[in-house]
């Protein structure tokens, strides 16, 4: 019977040390992008997966850049952006621990009714780029490392034009996220570089419009990584596991499919289940 005695109170133990671990995984912390936040995602998603969970998401939107360097400093608990060869070089070097495709819509390049540049008729992104340098247009920049801007970079690198050498005259950069940027092209009367999602649900569009769309250059991804405990010892693995398995599976994916604003889808589900 005294040998019992030790067993039943180690078992107790075990048990007061489960529970408690689960109670203090009762919320996690997001680090995601501007575009997702500014649409509405978050509104519609979240409240779902608590129902389901009983787990709450706090949410810092910043641009890619910025999340990626906050979770790398153990400033999360799971990861949500676009840009995918920051995402790899983040699991490859241990930060987080597998890259999840998750879902997509694409960029756009809108502006004025008007058409300064004369770029619609245009059916590739750098070829309006093109135009818009030749023809010194303005043109506003987000500038901040997002993932809108690491895109409009490379679609500037493959028209060969050094948009940046032009700043402060045509190309001009606010250092802001993706709301702030297109109220400055509105101001501006500028062509600006905005993913699909943020552009539905921008409210300030005073007859802007979209110019150029389409194409594999201007796919927009985005993928969700749990951020590794084995780098950051206070990451509540357990809940942030259970978010990107929610995300990722048939009802997070149909969930990510019904989420409309003014009657249009905004994100297209394509997560792969291994």
């Amino acid at each position: 019977m005294k040998s019992a005695i030790p067993l039943l109170l180690a078992a107790t133990l075990l048990v007061a040390l489960s529970t408690s671990a689960t109670a203090t995984e009762r919320s996690i912390l997001l680090q995601s992008t501007t575009s997702t936040k500014n649409s509405g995602f978050y509104d519609h998603i979240l409240p779902l997966f608590k129902a389901d969970s009983g787990i709450t998401v706090h949410v810092v939107a910043v641009g890619t850049g910025q999340a990626i360097k906050n979770a790398r400093n153990c400033d999360a608990d799971v990861l949500l952006v676009h840009a995918e060869a920051d995402e790899k070089n983040f699991v490859a070097r241990g930060f987080g621990v597998k890259r999840h495709r998750l879902m997509y819509n694409d960029f756009v390049i809108v502006g004025p009714s008007s058409d300064p540049a004369k770029i619609s008729n245009f059916k590739t992104a750098p070829a309006a780029l093109t135009r818009i340098a030749q023809t010194e247009t303005l043109f506003v920049s987000r500038g901040d490392s997002s993932g809108t801007h690491k895109r409009e970079q490379a679609l500037w690198r493959s028209t060969g034009i050094n948009a940046v050498a032009a700043s402060g005259e045509w190309y001009r950069e606010t250092g802001s996220g993706m709301g702030a940027t297109l109220n400055a092209a509105v101001a501006m009367s500028a062509y600006a570089l905005t993913d699909r999602a943020t552009w539905i649900a921008f409210r300030n569009k005073q007859g802007f419009k979209i110019h150029v769309d389409g194409g594999k250059a201007l796919l927009n991804q985005y993928a969700v990584i749990l951020v590794n405990k084995a780098r950051c010892p206070a990451n509540k693995a357990k809940a942030g596991q259970r978010f990107v398995d929610w995300l990722t599976s048939t009802a997070g994916q149909a969930a990510i499919q019904r989420f409309r604003k003014n009657g249009q889808q905004l994100f297209f589900p394509n997560a792969v289940k291994n």
